[in-house]
């Protein structure tokens, strides 16, 4: 029978007619993360009585690991996985979605975000509670839109009028596309800026739904973009050192240039704050997580949810319990690993409901020295960062598709016919088109 709500008392009746151990398989494997997490586990086995054994697994080959282990009958009790992981456990049957969704109902749904979890459902149930995610960015220079009278870029519509204004090469470019197709950075930029116009890359029934009116219209909006951008082919790299030196009016990254952008890691430096305070640029840098087309009006944002698993192998009751624990008395702990780029999907308990998204804004970033992200952004920009992760979307997960994703950054073909759509050997149409059989044929 599974628990609605175990008991210490009965955790510890448990413990004393057997101890009690479970695995936490878990893809934060560098070193002083696993020194993280091994004092939250000590602190929940002080509490419950329940050891926890925490076992760092590569995330390359975190697949092939599981599918093993479940072939022997030897999952652990928990994974913690990336959301393109989960819909396939699911349907292969490794993960136990019930106990999953208990946890959910238990903790609160509402205290998480609607976002998070309908990434992570299956057939209706959450097939892996939400551990914790971020949502990609669109940087702007938030000084330069109010000096020009330029609405902030929350559409196509705004996004090329300011690129127009603010474009001035060399000194400043209006955009920095991504156009270097050998790097994964392209298609998340694509993927992004393509679901803001309501491009799906399949529906529900399956059927790949690229070449479309919305696919065109995103593919001519993304050519004026590149248009004014540097030449060459450009990745993540240019794009933030373009936007660290002041050259670059927006550009599109994950929240891992948060720190970076505080001035918080020499190997990232600011040019840009040189003459001024550090931390300027940060302070003048507006966010947007979610980016709306002409044919989605209501938007969409770019996001990555991490999850824990509960297999079909685990001690229910106890992986429960410390599934409960990692998302209430261990939550922040757990988000300070890397607290740019580990948002809160849960904002609070039912209590205090604004508990963690407070909380995580007070974490320590850095890497050369360190300050909270509160010491940078403003108490709306936390908000705006956290609340990105509800209206987050992926191609193909809810779907059930993810393996075509993989499929598509594998072979890189999307990427490849935008360069050359790019390079003027293609009409937006025939991209579109080309683009449309390609992927069907990775099917």
């Amino acid at each position: 029978m599974r628990r609605i709500a175990l008991s210490l008392a009965v955790l510890a009746t448990l413990t004393v007619a057997g101890a009690q151990s479970l695995t936490f398989w878990t893809t934060e494997e560098q070193p002083e993360r696993i020194d993280t997490q091994q004092r939250i586990m000590a602190a929940f086995e002080a509490e419950t009585g329940i050891a926890v054994s925490v076992v760092p697994v590569t995330e390359s080959q975190l697949g092939e690991r599981v599918t093993a282990a479940f072939a022997a009958g030897d999952l652990p009790d928990v994974v913690f996985h990336p959301v393109n992981q989960t819909l396939g456990w699911a349907e292969a049957g490794v993960l136990d979605t019930a106990a999953a969704e208990e946890v959910v109902e238990n903790l609160g749904r509402d205290t998480f975000g609607a976002g998070s979890l309908e990434l992570m459902s299956y057939r209706g149930e959450v097939a892996a509670v939400p551990a914790d995610g971020w949502t990609q960015l669109l940087l702007y220079r938030a000084d330069l839109f109010d000096e020009a009278g330029l609405a902030a870029p929350t559409n196509y519509d705004a996004i090329l009028e300011a690129a127009r204004a603010l474009h001035d090469p060399p000194n400043m470019y209006g955009f920095v596309a991504a156009t270097d197709p050998s790097q994964d950075y392209m298609l998340q930029v694509v993927e992004h800026l393509a679901l803001a116009n309501g491009v799906q890359l399949v529906d529900d029934d399956g059927t790949v739904t690229l070449d479309t009116p919305a696919f065109v219209e995103f593919l001519e909006f993304y050519r004026e973009l590149a248009e004014m951008s540097p030449p060459g082919n450009l990745y993540w790299l240019q794009s933030r050192e373009l936007y660290h030196s002041g050259q670059a009016a927006m550009i599109v990254w994950s929240p891992f240039i948060l720190d970076e952008l505080a001035g918080l890691r020499d190997e990232a430096p600011v040019p840009a704050d040189e003459g001024r305070h550090s931390g300027w640029l940060a302070e003048n840098t507006g966010f947007v997580t979610r980016l709306a087309g002409p044919s989605n009006p209501g938007g969409a944002g770019y996001a990555q949810v991490q999850g824990f698993g509960i297999t079909v192998d685990a001690d229910i009751d106890a992986a429960q319990t410390l599934v409960e624990h990692l998302l209430t008395d261990g939550y922040l702990d757990w988000l300070s690993m890397a607290a740019e780029g580990k948002f809160p999907v849960r904002s609070g308990t039912p209590d205090d409901p604004t508990r963690f998204v407070e909380g995580w804004a007070e974490l320590e970033v850095g890497v050369d020295a360190l300050a909270p992200l509160g010491s940078f952004y403003a108490p709306g920009v936390i908000d705006d960062l956290v609340e990105g992760l509800d209206t987050g979307d992926r191609w193909a997960f809810r779907q059930g598709e993810g393996p075509l994703v993989a499929s598509l950054y594998g072979t890189r073909v999307m990427s490849e016919a935008i360069r050359e759509f790019l390079d003027g050997e293609r009409d937006a149409e025939a991209t579109a088109a080309r683009i449309q059989m390609q992927v069907e044929n990775l099917r």
